[in-house]
Protein backbone atom coordinates (compact mmCIF):
# COMPACT_ATOMS: atom_id res chain seq x y z
CA UNK A 1 0.00 0.00 0.00
CA UNK A 2 1.19 3.49 -0.93
CA UNK A 3 1.27 6.81 1.35
CA UNK A 4 -1.59 7.74 -0.97
CA UNK A 5 -3.62 5.11 -1.00
CA UNK A 6 -5.10 5.75 3.14
CA UNK A 7 -5.12 9.44 2.36
CA UNK A 8 -7.23 8.49 -1.26
CA UNK A 9 -9.68 6.25 0.70
CA UNK A 10 -9.93 9.06 3.28
CA UNK A 11 -11.25 11.46 0.37
CA UNK A 12 -13.87 8.70 -0.57
CA UNK A 13 -15.09 7.91 2.75
CA UNK A 14 -15.61 11.96 3.25
CA UNK A 15 -17.69 12.02 0.17
CA UNK A 16 -19.41 9.22 0.28
CA UNK A 17 -20.78 9.87 3.58
CA UNK A 18 -21.56 13.19 2.64
CA UNK A 19 -23.63 12.37 -0.58
CA UNK A 20 -25.40 9.63 1.41
CA UNK A 21 -26.76 12.18 4.08
CA UNK A 22 -27.37 14.33 0.78
CA UNK A 23 -29.78 12.01 -0.08
CA UNK A 24 -31.21 11.16 3.12
CA UNK A 25 -31.99 14.57 3.69
CA UNK A 26 -33.96 15.19 -0.16
CA UNK A 27 -35.76 11.61 1.45
CA UNK A 28 -36.27 13.01 4.72
CA UNK A 29 -39.71 15.90 3.81
CA UNK A 30 -41.52 12.58 2.03
CA UNK A 31 -41.15 10.31 5.07
CA UNK A 32 -41.88 13.04 7.33
CA UNK A 33 -45.29 13.52 5.31
CA UNK A 34 -46.06 10.45 5.80
CA UNK A 35 -45.44 9.77 9.33
CA UNK A 36 -47.37 12.67 10.42
CA UNK A 37 -50.32 11.74 8.18
CA UNK A 38 -50.25 8.66 10.04
CA UNK A 39 -49.67 10.49 13.30
CA UNK A 40 -52.73 12.89 12.81
CA UNK A 41 -54.88 9.43 11.30
CA UNK A 42 -54.07 7.77 14.69
CA UNK A 43 -54.83 10.56 17.24
CA UNK A 44 -58.16 11.25 15.55
CA UNK A 45 -59.47 7.43 15.48
CA UNK A 46 -58.10 6.82 18.37
CA UNK A 47 -61.20 5.86 20.57
CA UNK A 48 -61.67 3.19 17.48
CA UNK A 49 -58.25 1.82 17.40
CA UNK A 50 -57.70 1.26 21.58
CA UNK A 51 -55.57 -1.53 22.31
CA UNK A 52 -57.49 -4.90 23.19
CA UNK A 53 -55.39 -6.27 26.41
CA UNK A 54 -55.63 -10.05 24.94
CA UNK A 55 -53.84 -12.05 28.06
CA UNK A 56 -54.57 -12.11 31.38
CA UNK A 57 -51.05 -12.56 32.47
CA UNK A 58 -49.42 -9.51 30.67
CA UNK A 59 -45.32 -9.95 31.31
CA UNK A 60 -42.39 -8.18 30.60
CA UNK A 61 -40.52 -9.07 27.86
CA UNK A 62 -36.77 -8.14 27.33
CA UNK A 63 -35.22 -8.28 23.75
CA UNK A 64 -31.86 -8.06 22.99
CA UNK A 65 -30.67 -6.26 19.72
CA UNK A 66 -32.67 -3.06 19.65
CA UNK A 67 -31.21 -1.81 16.34
CA UNK A 68 -32.61 -4.71 13.98
CA UNK A 69 -35.56 -4.79 12.13
CA UNK A 70 -36.86 -8.77 13.43
CA UNK A 71 -36.59 -7.06 16.95
CA UNK A 72 -38.94 -4.05 16.34
CA UNK A 73 -41.49 -6.76 15.03
CA UNK A 74 -40.94 -9.13 18.12
CA UNK A 75 -41.34 -6.23 19.90
CA UNK A 76 -44.89 -4.99 18.41
CA UNK A 77 -46.22 -8.59 18.56
CA UNK A 78 -45.40 -8.93 22.24
CA UNK A 79 -47.25 -5.14 22.80
CA UNK A 80 -49.93 -6.49 20.73
CA UNK A 81 -50.55 -9.45 22.52
CA UNK A 82 -50.58 -6.85 25.93
CA UNK A 83 -47.49 -7.64 27.17
CA UNK A 84 -44.56 -4.66 28.30
CA UNK A 85 -41.72 -4.75 26.11
CA UNK A 86 -37.64 -3.58 26.90
CA UNK A 87 -35.01 -3.65 23.75
CA UNK A 88 -32.02 -3.54 24.89
CA UNK A 89 -28.89 -3.05 22.52
CA UNK A 90 -24.81 -2.29 22.92
CA UNK A 91 -23.78 0.93 23.54
CA UNK A 92 -22.67 1.78 19.85
CA UNK A 93 -26.62 1.70 19.05
CA UNK A 94 -28.37 3.84 21.67
CA UNK A 95 -29.34 6.23 18.60
CA UNK A 96 -31.56 3.06 17.54
CA UNK A 97 -35.05 4.55 15.57
CA UNK A 98 -36.93 1.64 17.60
CA UNK A 99 -36.98 3.21 20.60
CA UNK A 100 -39.54 5.44 19.38
CA UNK A 101 -41.66 3.04 18.78
CA UNK A 102 -45.33 2.84 20.83
CA UNK A 103 -44.74 -0.63 21.22
CA UNK A 104 -41.36 0.03 23.59
CA UNK A 105 -41.87 0.88 27.36
CA UNK A 106 -38.23 1.40 27.39
CA UNK A 107 -35.00 1.04 25.79
CA UNK A 108 -31.06 0.59 27.04
CA UNK A 109 -27.78 -0.18 26.10
CA UNK A 110 -24.61 -2.19 27.70
CA UNK A 111 -21.17 -2.64 27.19
CA UNK A 112 -20.06 -4.35 23.88
CA UNK A 113 -19.35 -8.02 25.43
CA UNK A 114 -16.64 -8.66 23.39
CA UNK A 115 -15.06 -5.52 25.20
CA UNK A 116 -16.28 -5.93 28.67
CA UNK A 117 -17.80 -9.17 29.15
CA UNK A 118 -18.15 -8.48 33.26
CA UNK A 119 -19.90 -5.02 32.02
CA UNK A 120 -21.75 -6.39 30.05
CA UNK A 121 -23.01 -9.09 32.51
CA UNK A 122 -23.59 -6.44 35.21
CA UNK A 123 -25.41 -3.96 33.04
CA UNK A 124 -27.99 -6.03 31.48
CA UNK A 125 -28.44 -7.60 35.25
CA UNK A 126 -29.25 -4.24 36.35
CA UNK A 127 -31.64 -4.06 32.99
CA UNK A 128 -33.53 -7.01 34.27
CA UNK A 129 -34.21 -6.53 38.21
CA UNK A 130 -35.33 -2.62 37.41
CA UNK A 131 -38.17 -3.16 34.98
CA UNK A 132 -38.72 -6.89 36.63
CA UNK A 133 -38.35 -8.86 33.43
CA UNK A 134 -40.08 -12.04 32.82
CA UNK A 135 -38.91 -13.56 29.89
CA UNK A 136 -35.82 -12.42 27.71
CA UNK A 137 -35.39 -12.98 24.34
CA UNK A 138 -31.68 -12.39 22.56
CA UNK A 139 -31.24 -11.02 18.98
CA UNK A 140 -28.62 -10.92 16.90
CA UNK A 141 -24.90 -10.64 18.64
CA UNK A 142 -26.57 -10.84 22.44
CA UNK A 143 -27.84 -15.00 20.98
CA UNK A 144 -24.30 -15.65 20.81
CA UNK A 145 -22.38 -13.67 23.32
CA UNK A 146 -25.14 -14.00 26.33
CA UNK A 147 -22.67 -16.15 28.10
CA UNK A 148 -20.51 -15.21 30.74
CA UNK A 149 -16.64 -15.88 31.87
CA UNK A 150 -18.18 -19.41 33.15
CA UNK A 151 -20.35 -20.41 30.59
CA UNK A 152 -23.26 -19.35 32.61
CA UNK A 153 -26.80 -17.63 31.01
CA UNK A 154 -25.89 -14.22 31.69
CA UNK A 155 -29.32 -13.42 33.48
CA UNK A 156 -29.50 -17.01 34.68
CA UNK A 157 -32.03 -16.67 37.98
CA UNK A 158 -33.30 -13.55 36.98
CA UNK A 159 -36.01 -14.44 34.42
CA UNK A 160 -36.94 -17.11 31.77
CA UNK A 161 -34.11 -17.35 29.18
CA UNK A 162 -35.50 -18.46 25.49
CA UNK A 163 -32.18 -19.44 24.27
CA UNK A 164 -29.89 -22.47 23.91
CA UNK A 165 -27.51 -23.36 26.66
CA UNK A 166 -23.99 -22.73 26.18
CA UNK A 167 -22.57 -25.86 24.32
CA UNK A 168 -25.79 -25.92 21.73
CA UNK A 169 -25.20 -22.39 20.92
CA UNK A 170 -21.37 -23.27 20.12
CA UNK A 171 -22.35 -25.94 18.16
CA UNK A 172 -24.84 -24.23 16.17
CA UNK A 173 -22.93 -21.56 15.25
CA UNK A 174 -19.96 -23.13 14.32
CA UNK A 175 -20.94 -23.98 10.72
CA UNK A 176 -18.66 -27.58 10.70
CA UNK A 177 -19.65 -28.67 14.27
CA UNK A 178 -23.35 -28.37 13.00
CA UNK A 179 -22.96 -30.42 9.85
CA UNK A 180 -21.60 -33.08 12.05
CA UNK A 181 -23.87 -33.00 14.26
CA UNK A 182 -26.62 -33.31 11.19
CA UNK A 183 -25.05 -35.80 10.00
CA UNK A 184 -24.97 -37.76 12.97
CA UNK A 185 -27.94 -37.55 13.02
CA UNK A 186 -28.75 -39.49 9.72
CA UNK A 187 -29.85 -36.42 7.99
CA UNK A 188 -29.09 -35.12 4.69
CA UNK A 189 -26.47 -32.18 4.54
CA UNK A 190 -23.02 -31.22 2.23
CA UNK A 191 -19.72 -32.78 2.41
CA UNK A 192 -17.66 -30.25 4.52
CA UNK A 193 -14.57 -30.48 5.92
CA UNK A 194 -12.60 -27.89 8.41
CA UNK A 195 -9.85 -25.84 7.04
CA UNK A 196 -7.02 -24.02 9.70
CA UNK A 197 -4.66 -23.82 7.19
CA UNK A 198 -4.38 -22.77 3.31
CA UNK A 199 -2.02 -25.55 2.66
CA UNK A 200 -5.04 -27.68 3.41
CA UNK A 201 -6.57 -26.60 0.77
CA UNK A 202 -3.74 -26.97 -1.41
CA UNK A 203 -2.93 -30.27 -0.66
CA UNK A 204 -6.81 -31.77 -0.94
CA UNK A 205 -7.62 -34.11 -4.16
CA UNK A 206 -10.67 -32.25 -6.11
CA UNK A 207 -10.29 -35.22 -8.79
CA UNK A 208 -11.85 -37.48 -7.10
CA UNK A 209 -14.81 -35.05 -6.02
CA UNK A 210 -18.00 -34.66 -8.44
CA UNK A 211 -18.90 -30.98 -7.43
CA UNK A 212 -17.25 -27.81 -6.54
CA UNK A 213 -16.29 -26.08 -3.43
CA UNK A 214 -16.89 -22.94 -1.47
CA UNK A 215 -15.12 -21.37 1.57
CA UNK A 216 -16.45 -20.05 3.92
CA UNK A 217 -15.52 -18.35 7.54
CA UNK A 218 -16.71 -20.36 10.75
CA UNK A 219 -17.11 -17.09 12.71
CA UNK A 220 -19.12 -14.59 10.75
CA UNK A 221 -17.61 -12.47 8.28
CA UNK A 222 -20.02 -9.92 6.89
CA UNK A 223 -17.93 -9.24 4.15
CA UNK A 224 -16.28 -12.27 2.39
CA UNK A 225 -19.80 -14.21 3.50
CA UNK A 226 -21.49 -13.06 -0.22
CA UNK A 227 -17.78 -14.54 -2.16
CA UNK A 228 -18.98 -17.72 -3.47
CA UNK A 229 -15.86 -18.83 -5.65
CA UNK A 230 -15.45 -22.14 -6.73
CA UNK A 231 -12.39 -23.90 -5.78
CA UNK A 232 -10.56 -25.62 -7.84
CA UNK A 233 -10.09 -22.64 -9.75
CA UNK A 234 -8.92 -22.99 -13.29
CA UNK A 235 -5.54 -23.03 -12.65
CA UNK A 236 -3.48 -23.96 -9.30
CA UNK A 237 -2.17 -20.79 -8.94
CA UNK A 238 -5.09 -19.49 -8.78
CA UNK A 239 -6.55 -20.99 -6.11
CA UNK A 240 -3.65 -20.75 -4.04
CA UNK A 241 -3.97 -16.81 -4.62
CA UNK A 242 -7.34 -16.97 -3.71
CA UNK A 243 -7.18 -18.75 -0.77
CA UNK A 244 -3.99 -17.36 0.38
CA UNK A 245 -5.87 -13.94 0.06
CA UNK A 246 -8.31 -15.52 3.17
CA UNK A 247 -7.75 -15.04 6.90
CA UNK A 248 -7.76 -18.27 7.34
CA UNK A 249 -5.68 -19.74 10.98
CA UNK A 250 -6.36 -21.78 14.13
CA UNK A 251 -7.87 -18.97 15.65
CA UNK A 252 -10.53 -18.06 12.48
CA UNK A 253 -11.40 -21.59 10.94
CA UNK A 254 -13.26 -22.12 7.75
CA UNK A 255 -15.46 -24.98 6.41
CA UNK A 256 -14.74 -26.12 2.72
CA UNK A 257 -18.41 -27.21 1.62
CA UNK A 258 -19.24 -28.76 -1.09
CA UNK A 259 -21.62 -26.67 -3.51
CA UNK A 260 -24.83 -27.77 -3.81
CA UNK A 261 -26.67 -26.74 -7.28
CA UNK A 262 -30.13 -26.19 -6.42
CA UNK A 263 -32.71 -23.59 -5.37
CA UNK A 264 -31.83 -21.82 -1.85
CA UNK A 265 -34.02 -21.23 0.89
CA UNK A 266 -34.03 -19.14 4.76
CA UNK A 267 -36.30 -20.47 7.52
CA UNK A 268 -37.01 -19.15 11.00
CA UNK A 269 -38.02 -21.69 13.32
CA UNK A 270 -39.42 -20.67 17.48
CA UNK A 271 -39.12 -23.72 19.11
CA UNK A 272 -39.68 -24.68 22.76
CA UNK A 273 -38.52 -28.36 24.00
CA UNK A 274 -38.02 -29.91 20.48
CA UNK A 275 -41.29 -28.41 19.19
CA UNK A 276 -41.47 -26.56 16.21
CA UNK A 277 -43.58 -23.98 17.17
CA UNK A 278 -43.67 -21.00 14.81
CA UNK A 279 -42.25 -21.67 11.29
CA UNK A 280 -41.45 -19.44 8.06
CA UNK A 281 -39.56 -20.61 4.87
CA UNK A 282 -38.31 -18.34 1.82
CA UNK A 283 -36.66 -18.29 -1.10
CA UNK A 284 -33.11 -16.63 -0.33
CA UNK A 285 -30.43 -15.10 -1.74
CA UNK A 286 -26.95 -13.92 -0.86
CA UNK A 287 -27.70 -10.54 0.36
CA UNK A 288 -31.49 -10.96 1.52
CA UNK A 289 -33.69 -8.64 1.95
CA UNK A 290 -36.90 -10.05 0.86
CA UNK A 291 -38.97 -11.99 2.18
CA UNK A 292 -42.63 -14.17 0.85
CA UNK A 293 -43.79 -17.42 2.48
CA UNK A 294 -43.40 -20.67 0.39
CA UNK A 295 -44.46 -24.05 1.06
CA UNK A 296 -41.69 -26.78 1.25
CA UNK A 297 -42.54 -30.04 3.01
CA UNK A 298 -39.59 -31.53 2.89
CA UNK A 299 -37.24 -28.26 4.13
CA UNK A 300 -40.40 -28.15 7.22
CA UNK A 301 -39.35 -32.20 7.75
CA UNK A 302 -35.80 -31.82 7.68
CA UNK A 303 -35.91 -28.56 10.17
CA UNK A 304 -38.73 -30.56 12.39
CA UNK A 305 -35.92 -34.02 12.78
CA UNK A 306 -33.40 -31.80 13.48
CA UNK A 307 -35.51 -29.80 16.48
CA UNK A 308 -36.79 -32.34 17.66
CA UNK A 309 -33.71 -34.71 18.00
CA UNK A 310 -31.93 -32.04 19.67
CA UNK A 311 -34.62 -31.21 22.04
CA UNK A 312 -33.82 -27.46 21.09
CA UNK A 313 -35.72 -24.17 23.41
CA UNK A 314 -35.18 -21.12 21.80
CA UNK A 315 -34.80 -19.44 17.94
CA UNK A 316 -32.97 -21.00 15.03
CA UNK A 317 -32.95 -20.11 11.49
CA UNK A 318 -31.11 -22.41 8.94
CA UNK A 319 -29.84 -21.52 5.13
CA UNK A 320 -30.80 -24.36 2.80
CA UNK A 321 -30.52 -25.38 -0.90
CA UNK A 322 -32.92 -27.82 -2.25
CA UNK A 323 -31.05 -29.75 -4.96
CA UNK A 324 -32.72 -30.36 -8.24
CA UNK A 325 -33.33 -34.22 -6.90
CA UNK A 326 -35.72 -32.49 -4.25
CA UNK A 327 -33.06 -33.20 -1.41
CA UNK A 328 -32.75 -30.68 1.74
CA UNK A 329 -29.44 -29.52 2.13
CA UNK A 330 -28.75 -26.97 5.41
CA UNK A 331 -25.27 -25.49 4.67
CA UNK A 332 -25.46 -23.45 7.75
CA UNK A 333 -27.34 -22.33 10.91
CA UNK A 334 -28.04 -19.56 13.07
CA UNK A 335 -28.98 -19.83 16.35
CA UNK A 336 -31.06 -16.48 16.77
CA UNK A 337 -34.01 -14.71 14.87
CA UNK A 338 -34.13 -14.19 11.35
CA UNK A 339 -35.10 -11.11 9.56
CA UNK A 340 -38.08 -13.37 7.98
CA UNK A 341 -39.88 -13.09 11.27
CA UNK A 342 -40.85 -9.87 9.28
CA UNK A 343 -43.73 -12.00 7.65
CA UNK A 344 -45.54 -12.29 11.06
CA UNK A 345 -46.47 -8.40 11.27
CA UNK A 346 -50.07 -9.22 11.38
CA UNK A 347 -50.49 -12.61 12.97
CA UNK A 348 -52.20 -12.57 16.52
CA UNK A 349 -50.18 -15.90 18.17
CA UNK A 350 -47.11 -14.54 17.74
CA UNK A 351 -46.13 -13.95 21.65
CA UNK A 352 -48.42 -17.13 22.37
CA UNK A 353 -45.82 -19.24 20.83
CA UNK A 354 -43.01 -18.06 22.72
CA UNK A 355 -44.85 -17.75 26.20
CA UNK A 356 -47.61 -21.17 26.04
CA UNK A 357 -45.72 -24.01 26.88
CA UNK A 358 -48.64 -25.87 25.84
CA UNK A 359 -48.41 -28.34 23.11
CA UNK A 360 -49.71 -26.76 19.69
CA UNK A 361 -51.24 -28.64 16.79
CA UNK A 362 -49.43 -27.41 13.88
CA UNK A 363 -46.60 -24.40 14.27
CA UNK A 364 -47.42 -21.14 13.40
CA UNK A 365 -46.89 -19.98 9.98
CA UNK A 366 -47.48 -16.49 8.11
CA UNK A 367 -51.07 -15.52 7.70
CA UNK A 368 -52.61 -16.64 4.32
CA UNK A 369 -53.21 -12.93 3.46
CA UNK A 370 -49.59 -11.91 4.96
CA UNK A 371 -47.87 -9.63 1.82
CA UNK A 372 -44.44 -10.43 1.22
CA UNK A 373 -41.64 -7.71 3.43
CA UNK A 374 -39.49 -5.88 1.64
CA UNK A 375 -37.36 -2.34 2.89
CA UNK A 376 -38.24 0.70 0.86
CA UNK A 377 -35.07 2.82 1.37
CA UNK A 378 -33.40 -0.82 0.37
CA UNK A 379 -36.01 -0.98 -3.20
CA UNK A 380 -34.93 2.25 -3.78
CA UNK A 381 -31.55 1.94 -4.50
CA UNK A 382 -31.98 -0.86 -6.54
CA UNK A 383 -33.62 1.53 -8.69
CA UNK A 384 -29.99 2.71 -9.72
CA UNK A 385 -29.74 -0.92 -10.99
CA UNK A 386 -32.81 -1.27 -13.42
CA UNK A 387 -31.84 -1.28 -16.95
CA UNK A 388 -35.39 -2.18 -18.72
CA UNK A 389 -38.98 -1.80 -18.78
CA UNK A 390 -39.47 -5.63 -17.58
CA UNK A 391 -37.09 -5.27 -14.46
CA UNK A 392 -39.10 -1.63 -13.59
CA UNK A 393 -42.49 -3.20 -13.64
CA UNK A 394 -41.21 -6.56 -11.30
CA UNK A 395 -39.86 -3.57 -9.40
CA UNK A 396 -43.44 -1.74 -8.77
CA UNK A 397 -45.14 -5.05 -8.85
CA UNK A 398 -42.91 -5.97 -5.69
CA UNK A 399 -44.04 -2.57 -3.91
CA UNK A 400 -47.48 -2.82 -4.67
CA UNK A 401 -48.12 -6.66 -3.48
CA UNK A 402 -45.75 -6.26 -0.25
CA UNK A 403 -45.55 -4.54 2.72
CA UNK A 404 -42.66 -2.20 4.21
CA UNK A 405 -40.80 -3.71 6.89
CA UNK A 406 -40.24 -1.12 9.49
CA UNK A 407 -43.45 0.94 8.56
CA UNK A 408 -47.11 0.63 10.04
CA UNK A 409 -49.56 3.11 9.98
CA UNK A 410 -50.24 2.23 13.79
CA UNK A 411 -46.76 2.70 14.61
CA UNK A 412 -44.85 4.80 11.96
CA UNK A 413 -42.05 6.97 13.87
CA UNK A 414 -39.53 3.77 13.93
CA UNK A 415 -39.58 4.45 9.93
CA UNK A 416 -38.28 7.91 10.18
CA UNK A 417 -36.34 7.65 12.96
CA UNK A 418 -34.05 4.60 11.74
CA UNK A 419 -33.70 6.25 8.06
CA UNK A 420 -32.86 10.15 9.28
CA UNK A 421 -31.91 9.67 12.84
CA UNK A 422 -30.18 6.38 13.34
CA UNK A 423 -28.41 6.08 9.84
CA UNK A 424 -27.51 9.67 9.68
CA UNK A 425 -26.30 9.28 13.06
CA UNK A 426 -24.14 6.29 12.10
CA UNK A 427 -22.63 8.27 8.98
CA UNK A 428 -21.65 10.94 10.94
CA UNK A 429 -20.19 9.38 13.36
CA UNK A 430 -17.82 7.39 10.09
CA UNK A 431 -17.97 11.23 8.53
CA UNK A 432 -15.82 12.29 11.56
CA UNK A 433 -13.27 9.24 11.67
CA UNK A 434 -13.14 9.53 7.68
CA UNK A 435 -14.41 6.13 7.42
CA UNK A 436 -16.00 4.73 4.52
CA UNK A 437 -18.57 1.51 4.54
CA UNK A 438 -19.38 -1.52 1.55
CA UNK A 439 -23.04 -1.00 2.33
CA UNK A 440 -25.69 0.28 4.30
CA UNK A 441 -28.12 -2.24 5.99
CA UNK A 442 -31.39 -0.55 6.87
CA UNK A 443 -32.67 -4.22 8.08
CA UNK A 444 -29.76 -4.33 10.33
CA UNK A 445 -30.04 -0.47 11.05
CA UNK A 446 -26.22 -0.48 10.46
CA UNK A 447 -23.07 0.42 8.20
CA UNK A 448 -21.37 -2.61 6.77
CA UNK A 449 -17.74 -1.68 6.86
CA UNK A 450 -14.44 -3.10 5.26
CA UNK A 451 -11.44 -3.82 7.00
CA UNK A 452 -9.74 -1.73 4.74
CA UNK A 453 -11.04 1.68 5.80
Amino acid sequence: MTKLQPIKARIIAVFQNLGTLLLLAIAFPINCSVVLVSLLWNFFSRPSHKQVVLTENPKNILIGGGRMTKTLQLARSFHAAGHRVILVDIDKYWLSGHRFSRAVAGYYTVPAPQKDLEGYTQALRAIAKKENIDFFIPVAIFAVSYFDSKGEPVLSGCCEIFHFDADITKMLDDKFAFAEKARSLGLSVPKSFKITDPEQVLNFDFSQEKRKYILKSIPYDCLRRLNMTKLPCDTFDMTAEFVKSLPISEEKPWIMQEFIPGKEYCTHSTVRDGELRLYCCCESSAFQVNYENVDRPEIRQWVQQFVQEVGLTGEISFDIIQADDGTVYPIECNPRTHSAITMFYNHPGVANAYLNKEPLVEPLQPLADSKPTYWLYHEVWRLTGIRSLKQLQTWIRNILRGKEAIFSVSDPLPFMMVHHWQIPLLLLDNLRRLKGWVRIDFNLGELIESEEY
